[in-house]
This record gives structure tokens, C-alpha cells and sequence, in this order.
């Protein structure tokens, strides 16, 4: 078992052997997993909000060191209950990502185990052959941490997966010895990323995904769950500035009202914040126009969400 107060700076691996492979973060919707990509390769990619199910597609976040490269695959919550065909989705990509990677993390919050960590759980098991770990993050917010060791003996008990990590995915603790734990469970081989790359999505990709961001973080209770965007203009201008069109989409005529707001401040709040974000991980000037449209019946419609990314 391995505590919180690992030194944040020891060698992830002892010998020389280079190893590479993905790895799953996955978990029940809202447990920390976009944040703790985010703090395993240092980069701000997978974007976060408070609220579930802001992860909707799965993200890779590359982590290059001298002993080894880690693919972290970041997944949308697995959850119960939607009955919508993006909810269908997002269960699928939860699923799938589970079986074409060398390791999983389950990420569960600190002294809580619902049916949805069974439910994801149970969905690991099947993978019998794969590396299990478990993560239990936001350690940081229990103030007796004696009290943890009962819940976690009994789970290991019930559950018993390889290996156990405290991590604080927001104050970035306990992640060198999750890493190490990690490493030395992937298989010997080259890396697969060049050692600057840190995802293999594209920017277009990134920049949709900033907007939707700003749309969780600003919009109140379950308007953010309507909306999606799609980038329909991306191109480098020869000034240097990257031109980026994007298109809101919502489900009804009040809901693109409140998503523009009064006199259009919300939908400039909403840009001016993406942009900023799109300006610092591109390290270049962004020119961002967006349009707020209406398509009733989007989350439902097969089609519309392969249009839009969903897979």
C-alpha cells in the first residue's frame, strides 16, 4: 500500500528497462479522473467542472519520462440511469476503453463506494488477465485519515485489485508513487508518441471541447447537458492567428436565449474565457466567433452524434 507523502521526485523505475503501454483512468461520473489526467502529464487537457458526466469523449494524455512512456486514456463516467442515446454513448466509450488497454485505474473518492464503483468494477473484472489499481482520490478532504484504513482493508478484501494509491488529483500528491506502480506494470517496449506530444487529438478537437467547458462551468443545473459544439472552421491565418468558428448547439429556442444571455453577455463570457484557454495551450493568438443554434432531439439522434464526435 502505498502512502499519500511519497516523494514527489524519486526515479519512477529502478532499472534501465523502457516500458510503454495505455492505461485506463476510469470510474463512476464526477470522482476526479479528468483532474488527475490533467496532474499525471502536467498539462491542463482534459477540461473540468464540478459537475457529472462533464467528460464525454475519451481523451489521450501522453506522459513521456526516461523510463517509460504512459498512455493515459481518460473516459466519460460510467453511470446509471440515462436513457438517452449520448447517455448509451458515453457508456459504450466508458466500456470500450477498458478493453483495448494494457492497465486500468479506477478512481474512486475517498471513504465512498457506491453502485456505480461496483458497477465499473464488476465491468473490470471481466478483464481478467489486466492489471487492476485502485485509486482513491481527494484524500486531501479527509480529515482523519486513520478512518480510511478499515473502509480500504475492507474493500481490498471484497475487491481486491493489485495495488492501492492515495492520490490528491488537485493538489497533485501521491502521484509518483501511482506512477511508479504503473510503469513497472507495462510491457517492455518502445514508445509509441514522439516525447514532446501530449494527446493525439487535434486541436480542432481541444478547442470544442474549451467551449463546452465554459458551457458546464457557466450555465446552472441541466442546460449544460443540452448543449454540444462543433468547430466548423478551423484554419491558420498567415498573421499567425488561429481562426476558429464554432457552433453551440442546444435542443430549444429558451435555451439558445439563455445560452447568449442578455444583450449576448453570456455568450461573450462564454468566448472570452475559451479563447483565453485556447490561446495558452496552442501558445498562439486565436480569433473565436461562436453561434448558438437549435436542433431538437440532437442527444437522441444516432447520426447527429457521430457528426459531432460521440463514439
Amino acid at each position: 500500500m502505498n502512502d499519500i507523502d511519497t516523494p514527489e521526485h524519486e526515479d519512477v523505475l529502478v532499472d534501465d528497462d523502457f516500458r510503454c503501454g495505455y492505461v485506463a483512468l476510469v470510474g463512476r461520473p464526477n470522482v476526479g479522473k479528468s483532474t488527475l489526467l490533467n496532474a499525471l502529464i502536467g498539462v491542463r487537457l482534459s477540461i473540468v467542472s464540478h459537475r457529472p458526466q462533464t467528460t464525454r469523449h475519451r481523451i489521450l494524455g501522453i506522459s513521456s519520462k526516461p523510463q517509460g512512456q504512459i498512455l493515459y486514456v481518460d473516459t466519460p463516467g460510467l453511470h446509471r440511469g440515462g436513457k438517452r442515446a449520448m447517455n448509451r454513448s458515453l457508456n459504450r466509450a466508458a466500456r470500450a476503453a477498458i478493453t483495448e488497454v494494457d492497465l486500468a485505474v479506477q478512481v474512486i473518492e475517498a471513504g465512498r463506494w457506491t453502485d456505480e464503483d461496483m458497477t465499473m468494477y464488476a465491468a473490470l473484472a471481466e478483464q481478467k488477465d489486466m492489471p487492476k489499481l485502485l485509486a482513491i482520490n481527494k484524500v486531501d478532504l479527509q480529515k482523519d485519515k486513520t478512518a480510511m484504513l478499515p473502509f480500504v482493508a475492507d474493500l481490498m478484501q471484497k475487491h481486491p485489485f493489485d495495488d492501492v494509491y492515495y492520490v490528491s488529483a488537485l493538489k497533485s500528491k501521491g502521484l509518483s508513487g501511482l506512477e511508479k506502480g504503473i510503469l513497472k506494470r507495462l510491457p517492455e517496449q518502445p514508445a509509441i508518441y514522439g516525447e514532446d506530444e501530449i494527446t493525439d487529438r487535434s486541436e480542432r478537437f481541444l478547442a470544442a471541447e474549451m467551449v463546452r467547458e465554459q458551457l458546464m462551468l457557466r450555465l446552472d443545473q441541466e442546460l449544460p447537458y443540452a448543449t454540444t459544439v462543433e468547430i466548423e472552421r478551423f484554419e491558420d491565418r498567415p498573421d499567425g492567428v488561429a481562426e476558429i468558428h464554432a457552433v453551440i448547439w442546444v435542443e430549444r429556442d429558451g435555451q439558445k436565449a439563455i445560452v447568449i444571455g442578455n444583450a449576448g453577455a453570456q455568450l461573450k463570457a462564454i468566448g472570452t474565457s475559451a479563447r483565453r484557454q485556447m490561446e495558452n495551450l496552442f501558445e498562439r493568438k486565436v480569433f473565436l466567433k461562436l453561434w448558438v443554434k437549435v436542433r431538437e432531439g440532437w442527444a437522441d439522434d444516432e447520426n447527429l452524434l457521430k457528426r459531432f464526435g460521440y463514439e
